[in-house]
């Protein structure tokens, strides 16, 4: 049994995600204390104890401490159990709790299955605190078929805050050996391009987000303007290119410039820090790292808590693999000797 302490670092669920995901890849038991113990409502949420029952009935695992806000759980998988799925954040509590992060904590074991997976996942896909449904759709899929893995995914309805009634479908192929990536050359900048969407809102709001985005970085850049669906009103900006890829969420009494100016604002940090890899992608990519045979490497524009905190979780798992260059909320290059997916 493997004893982890979840106030470790940044303290929030991430440690959760991770430690459950690579205990159902590997068939390790593993302990959680103190789980969340940094947020301000500690313990699990709905999404965090959505991610606990559905990677237990994956791996068929014995699992103790299974609650809305348990700070404690103990988690005893057996082998993963590929197939058909279907999980909902709303099932029991009504949350617009977030799809993208119980997709996190699923794909990991699904990939290193023997045979192919299906999940429909249900619930937030566009919300705060979380990439949304886009994000992993233009940013981390295509990073993560850069290492060998084949994750289709498809939006089938939006979802977002407070109601969530979101859809996302993915179909996993398995993929037991990922190749190691070298990732140190900024991308080009001309193969990026944004979204403006909007949900039960006047269309002036997804016209003026793609007007400031374009004003800020260049009338040049392709804007999509996208009528979304969704329970409740919302809008949002996605900016994205290789391996980047920065957001923005309205809300009430936010003006629609704001929600540009958030985006243009991170990719002009992004940009003038030379990095290749956004700081969201350099945590979400690092257990596939981990798993991928040979040394990979990536510059990132921050090197956050964040990150820090996963990368910690996983060497609990694996022992001492990755090399950090840099210092915490400056640029760095992160390096790791994968484990082969041993």
């Amino acid at each position: 049994m493997l004893h982890l302490d979840g106030s470790y670092g940044e303290g929030g669920g991430q440690i959760l995600r991770t430690a459950l995901s690579l205990a159902a890849t590997l068939e390790q038991p593993v302990h959680i204390a103190n789980i969340r113990a940094h947020r301000a409502k500690p313990g699990l949420r709905p999404q965090h104890l959505t991610a606990v029952l559905a990677l237990a009935r994956i791996t068929r695992a014995e699992v103790s401490g299974a609650e809305l806000h348990s700070r404690e759980l103990t988690f005893r998988p057996r082998r993963v159990q590929p197939g058909p799925y279907l999980f909902d954040v709303a099932e029991k509590t009504g949350s617009a709790g977030s799809v993208t992060l119980l997709t996190q904590a699923l794909l990991p074991p699904l990939l290193a299955a023997g045979q192919r997976s299906s999940l429909t996942l249900r619930g937030g896909t566009h919300v705060p605190w979380s990439p949304p449904a886009h994000y992993l759709l233009h940013v981390f899929l295509p990073a993560l078929a850069q290492l060998g893995a084949r994750v289709e995914m498809t939006l089938n309805r939006w979802g977002w805050y407070p109601r969530g009634g979101g859809e996302v479908g993915l179909e996993i192929q398995p993929a037991p050996k990922l190749a190691g990536v070298d990732w140190r050359t900024p991308p080009d900048y001309r193969e990026f391009r944004a979204i403006s969407a909007a949900s039960r809102l006047p269309e002036h709001v997804r016209r003026r987000q793609a007007e400031r985005l374009q004003a800020r970085l260049g009338r040049d850049l392709p804007v999509e303007l996208v009528q979304a669906g969704g329970l409740d009103a919302g809008s949002m900006v996605l900016l994205w290119g290789p391996r980047a890829g920065f957001d923005a969420l309205g809300a009430r009494g936010k003006p629609a410039e704001k929600v540009a100016d958030e985006v243009a604002d991170a990719f002009l940090a992004f940009r003038d820090r030379t990095a290749a890899v956004d700081r969201h992608l350099a945590d979400q990519i690092a257990l596939y790292l981990a798993r991928a045979r040979g040394y990979s490497s990536l510059i990132t524009p921050e090197i956050t808590l964040h990150l820090l905190t996963n990368l910690w979780v996983i060497e609990q798992f694996l022992g001492q693999i990755f090399e950090v260059k840099g210092e915490l909320g400056e640029r760095g290059e992160i390096g790791c000797r994968g484990r082969g997916g041993h």
